[in-house]
């Protein structure tokens, strides 16, 4: 099995903390939102990763330290790491043809702005599965409908009468990626653009034009990291996650704590100092990051950033920060100063 992550984007939308960080390598719960999606999917998986291929953009962005940590999260999952480049952000089906040479056999295709918790066997008869949440309101979202054999016959964005409950949420099994490959190949040879992109969605309704099956895999939670609101809302709900899966150390032993207090569940890593402080629920905290004198919850802060006389609520502050005020809900990104 392959995992094939395209993450050329910049993460507009997560400014100003994707200004110096590329969005999917920007903690959230203590890991990389990237790192905890590949994590999660081998889960559902439950088979051995091959290979797992990453489409970056400009190496000036997606520089030696991005590919590193990229090999190191391939490598401790058993796979090999290829790397790959998108120089120019011509869409979905453009950046997955960037990994071309890696696309044959059995693979995963996701999209590295979304986390997931989900329990699920995939369907050895179907010849692709789309991973779906059911949400209340699929006029917002692009959906599947489904025939009466419960496959997949169509995509539709954002239907304006109801189709199905089922929204796509940018992760695709394939059970030979090559397929695809063969389709979007097409797509591009024709110059079949929407939006002024080339998208998977037209490669994926070639293949069911040519009979292919899909079928649905239906996870128990989606949860996205496009703007700093849903960001922190991710990181209180992984929080919690994590809390009740007892399977990670939420709080590092290197913790120094001076007259503080901690309301689980709260991610605390190396180093961290809370001096007079109290902390959580759902806050998670960077390496080397000093707090003094504060209140924090609801709040998402990076490493190596020192905050004093703080009432933080739904907070997201970057890395090498220094902040001293009284402001609340605050949104600051990475070698900000406020004293």
């Amino acid at each position: 099995m392959k995992i094939i992550v395209p993450m050329a984007g910049r993460g507009s939308r997560l400014r100003p903390h994707s200004l110096t960080v590329p969005k999917p390598l920007i903690p959230v719960a203590g890991q990389p939102i990237v790192h905890r999606l590949v994590k999660d999917i081998a889960k559902v998986l439950k088979q051995p990763i091959k290979e797992i291929a990453f489409v970056l953009g400009d190496p000036a962005w997606f520089g030696d330290d991005v590919v590193s940590s990229l090999e190191k999260l391939a490598t401790g999952l058993g796979a090999k790491a290829s790397i790959y480049r998108q120089d120019k952000p011509l869409g979905t089906g453009h950046a997955i043809m960037c990994a071309k040479p890696s696309l044959s056999g059995p693979a995963v295709v996701a999209y590295a702005d979304t986390l997931i918790r989900a329990e699920f066997d995939l369907d050895p008869v179907a010849d692709s599965v789309i991973w779906t949440k059911q949400v209340d309101n699929p006029e917002a979202y692009g959906v599947v409908k489904l025939n009466t054999n419960g496959e997949i016959v169509e995509l539709v964005e954002k239907p304006e009468t109801f189709v199905s409950d089922q929204a796509v949420i940018g992760i695709y099994y394939f059970k030979d990626v090559a397929v695809l490959k063969d389709k979007l190949q097409e797509i591009l040879d024709e110059n079949v653009m929407n939006g002024g992109e080339y998208q998977i969605n037209d490669g994926i309704k070639r293949m069911m034009a040519e009979g292919k099956m899909f079928k649905t895999g239906t996870v128990d939670e989606w949860m996205d990291c496009g703007n700093k609101a849903i960001t922190i809302e991710t990181n209180q709900r992984m929080l919690g996650f994590l809390k009740d899966d007892g399977e990670e150390q939420l709080v590092a032993s290197s913790v120094k704590l001076d007259n503080a207090n901690i309301i689980e569940p709260c991610f605390l890593g190396e180093n961290v100092t809370l001096k007079n402080t109290t902390v959580g629920p759902y806050v998670s905290i960077g390496n080397n990051t000093i707090i003094e004198g504060s209140i924090v919850k609801n709040s998402l802060i990076q490493s190596y950033t020192t905050i004093k006389n703080a009432n933080l609520d739904q907070a997201m502050i970057g890395n090498h920060v220094k902040y001293d005020g009284n402001y609340t809900s605050v949104s600051i990104g990475d070698y900000s100063i406020l004293e």
